[in-house]
């Protein structure tokens, strides 16, 4: 997957671009097992997107657009941030630490997701 950097004209198209890429692969890592009897909303609040929530269910999932009512945590981050995360390139814990990403609620269940989505 090709990652945005440099001086490229184009790098807003080419993150919203791998953002999709990222969110359609999800179905392909998800865990039905560790979302088994799980129901939360992840809300990710992208700084340079739109917004969007992954709403686990009881071993399913639905990416949805927009804003949810009731999160259980939001994540916030650029969405060069995001799809590295994603991905796997850039660790999550360094991400926060470094104040790249930054947590609202309950920050514990961010550290679910890659137990959910699997690399």
């Amino acid at each position: 997957m090709a990652m945005s950097g440099g001086d490229n004209n184009n790098n807003g198209e080419i993150v919203m671009a791998d953002m999709k890429q990222v969110l359609s692969d999800l179905s392909g890592r998800f865990d039905t097992d560790a979302a088994a009897g799980l129901n939360v909303v992840f809300q990710f609040d992208i700084t340079d997107g739109d917004p969007f929530h992954i709403d686990v269910n009881d071993g399913t999932f639905a990416v949805v657009e927009g804003t949810s009512d009731n999160p259980g945590v939001s994540l916030i981050a650029d969405s060069d941030t995001f799809v590295g995360i994603m991905t796997g390139e850039i660790n999550g814990m360094q991400a926060f630490m470094t104040g790249k990403l930054r947590t609202e609620g309950n920050m514990m269940l961010a550290s679910k997701l890659g137990e959910l989505f699997k690399q």
